[in-house]
């Protein structure tokens, strides 16, 4: 399936990949993997219409995989989970805070989709067990709130230190590697980041892109980390006490 990113980047994958908007600024992403036909829904904050692209699709969600417990990442488990029976998995941290968990996993475990494998990472700080799913074959992460484009999530349940050292490792993919986040928050985080990085052509670049895709209706995720790796100012904070003062800028603006 091709993803189109807002500066018309495009990027393959084995796995079919379905961005579903739901709330005012949520993403839920619905993940068919064609060989064994298991389809799963990342962090759905509802059920009607994650069921509904399924069905669209002829596919049966099987699994959902959660990043973390806020109720617009799991609001729709126990809805999906009766009409499909699928089995639930989510960070095992927060397994009293998410009643739905059928299966706990936490950093360095390994889940599958079918014939495919996710490498769990541990990535707290927005909140204390926040995972991410790793598909190192697809060249792909769900990060839930960890990044998003141009941004990375606020400091609920931890620290500057525990979030720098996230980008860190987030870092370290490939630029190929496509980032699928959780909200739609691209046009804000732009704007701001320009503040705090205004010599940057690649980002006063990316804004208009994004700001012409937005004004178009378009998506602007899934990212990339080459495009992160350019224009985010939380990736490129050279250490924690910077990223946490562009993070209490970003909080008050």
């Amino acid at each position: 399936m091709v993803e189109r990113l807002a500066r018309k980047e495009t990027f393959v994958t084995a796995l079919d990949i379905v961005r579903i908007p739901v709330l005012s600024d949520n993403y839920v992403w619905l993940v068919h993997e064609p060989q064994s036909g298991k389809t799963m829904a990342v962090d759905p904050a509802v059920a009607e219409p994650v069921l509904a692209a399924a069905t669209e699709r002829g596919w049966t969600i099987t699994d959902i995989w959660n990043t973390h417990w806020h109720p617009d990442h799991t609001g729709g488990n126990a809805a999906i989970k009766a009409a499909t029976g699928c089995t639930i998995t989510g960070p095992a941290a927060e397994f009293e805070r998410i009643p739905t968990l059928d299966v706990q996993v936490k950093g360095g475990d390994r889940v599958r989709l079918g014939s495919v494998e996710a490498e769990v990472w541990d990535v707290p700080a927005h909140t204390a067990g926040h995972i991410a799913y790793h598909f190192a074959s697809d060249a792909a992460i769900f990060v839930g709130d960890t990044m998003f484009a141009m941004g990375c999530g606020r400091l609920f349940e931890g620290t500057a230190e525990q979030m720098f050292a996230n980008m860190q490792k987030l870092g370290t993919l490939d630029d190929a590697t496509r980032v699928y986040c959780a909200h739609e928050y691209t046009l804000s985080n732009a704007r701001f980041a320009v503040t705090v990085d205004p010599g940057n052509e690649a980002l006063a670049a990316r804004l208009a892109a994004v700001e012409s895709a937005r004004a178009a209706g378009e998506a602007t995720v899934p990212t990339s980390i080459g495009l992160e790796r350019a224009t985010n100012p939380f990736l490129r904070a050279p250490n924690a006490a910077e990223l946490g003062r562009i993070r209490a800028l970003k909080d008050a603006a």
